[in-house]
This record gives C-alpha cells, sequence and structure tokens, in this order.
C-alpha cells in the first residue's frame, strides 16, 4: 500500500446530478478533487440489425425492462421501425426507477405496468398469470445468464432482442493525467483502462473497485486493488474511499 495521501480521484462513471451527491461530501470533507468520466458508454444498435435478429414487435404483448437503457431503445426502435406500440401491452419492470422513467413515454396511469422490488425475479407469480403471453427482453450485448435462466425455469414464451452494446469510450485526452485514485464498477471499466492505454503500469496509481465481478477482473489484469467495496463496513464506494483516507492519516 502506497503511504501517498490522496488529493485526486477520477470516478469511470458519469457525475451524479445531485448536488448533494456523496462524492460531493467527501470531496468537500478531504479537500479533493473528484473528476468523472464515464470509461464506457452505450449505443444504441440500428433497426436492420434488430431485424437481423428476427425480431418483429407485433409477436410480442408484454415487455421486460431491466433498465432506463432498455426503455430508451425499446421506444427508439419502435419508432424507427414505424411500430405504434399498443396501449394494451404490460410492461414487467426491474425496480421502481425503470417503472417512473418509462413515463416518459407512456401515460403511466393508462398502462399495465408491473414492478418488482429489486428485479425481474420479484415478479415470479405476475409472470405466472400472464404465461401465455409472448415477452420481449430488449438487452444490450451483454447479459447476465441470471434472467434467461429465469425466464426459461417459468417455461415463459419470450425472446431477446439486442437493442444497444456496451462501447469503451474514447479516453486518449487523459494519457499525461495523473490520478491518485482510479475508481471501477464493472469489469467493462477495467477492459476500457487497457484498451485506451495498452502500456497502463500501476505503480502509485491505487485502484478502487466495486462488486465481486469487478474485483476479479482487476486481479486478472494484474492490478493491485486498494480499496474494495461494498463491504460489511464500507457498503458504498465513497464510504471505502473516505476509510481508505483515514487509515492513511
Amino acid at each position: 500500500m502506497s503511504a501517498n495521501k490522496v488529493k485526486t480521484i477520477l470516478v469511470s462513471q458519469p457525475e451524479p446530478n445531485s448536488e448533494n451527491s456523496p462524492y460531493t461530501r467527501l470531496r468537500e470533507k478531504h479537500n479533493l478533487t473528484i473528476d468523472f468520466r464515464p470509461f464506457i458508454h452505450v449505443e444504441g444498435v440500428e433497426a436492420k440489425e434488430v431485424r437481423q435478429q428476427k425480431i418483429d414487435f407485433n409477436d410480442f404483448d408484454s415487455v421486460i425492462l431491466t433498465s432506463r437503457n432498455s426503455v430508451d431503445h425499446y421506444f427508439r426502435l419502435a419508432e424507427e421501425m414505424r411500430f405504434k406500440v399498443p396501449d394494451s401491452t404490460k410492461y414487467f419492470c426491474q425496480s421502481e426507477a425503470v417503472a417512473y422513467y418509462l413515463q416518459k413515454y407512456v401515460v403511466y396511469r393508462k398502462r399495465k405496468i408491473y414492478v418488482g422490488e429489486r428485479s425481474v425475479m420479484d415478479l415470479e407469480a405476475t409472470f405466472k398469470k400472464f404465461k401465455d403471453d409472448r415477452f420481449l427482453l430488449p438487452s444490450s450485448d451483454i447479459l447476465k445468464p441470471v434472467i434467461p435462466n429465469f425466464l426459461d425455469g417459468l417455461s415463459l414464451n419470450w425472446k431477446r432482442a439486442q437493442m444497444y452494446r456496451t462501447v469503451v469510450s474514447d479516453l486518449s485526452d487523459l494519457r499525461d493525467v495523473y490520478y491518485d485514485v482510479l475508481v471501477f464498477f464493472s469489469p467493462s471499466g477495467i477492459e476500457s483502462l487497457f484498451k485506451n492505454f495498452p502500456d497502463f503500469e500501476q505503480n502509485d496509481t491505487r485502484i478502487a473497485v466495486y462488486g465481486n465481478t469487478t474485483v476479479k477482473a482487476a486481479d486478472e489484469a494484474k492490478l493491485r486493488v486498494d480499496i474494495k467495496a461494498p463491504t460489511e463496513d464500507t457498503p458504498s464506494m465513497t464510504m471505502a474511499i473516505e476509510k481508505y483516507i483515514k487509515e492513511l492519516a
């Protein structure tokens, strides 16, 4: 562990909208420079790519929405493909945040919307009520097997449609910029680091990671992980960073 104090942090995510973000409090409390830069971003696929997947929106009664991206790209492609989404369409939303975001496109009170507490798995009983429906799952090119396995386990008639993909962002302008801490939230972020900077050497740079899959990706990339979250003591990344800073003091 480097004994150097932490003064500068780069978070590989978009900057939070809220002024009351935990990062704002962390910055002010410890007089830090905290910058935000997405190491990955989402790009929508074209309508012709969806057609190549043999997806016809007319074939589905229900849509399973697992993120805001899935909402945006479902309605974007529906418009591009001149498909008028029927008022009778049922929406199965992973969380309240996703369901709330759906209001950007539909009149909420006039639609059939089912909401999980934290995942679509919370809606198992509701799915079973509509087992004769045909379900569409808009997704990115990266999809953890847990949702397909869950839907298959219920013997639902469903189909995945890749509507957007995760792409490495161009970070070339950061080549000569040094930060004390780099913060990662996904294996894709670490992949982006080495695609942008194949000759990256960690030296005194501290690496902070969130989640087991990100820890694994960091280990495989031969990075030294100095800060981990979530843990029992530090359930959030900002708490983990603050604990590390205090330990250096």
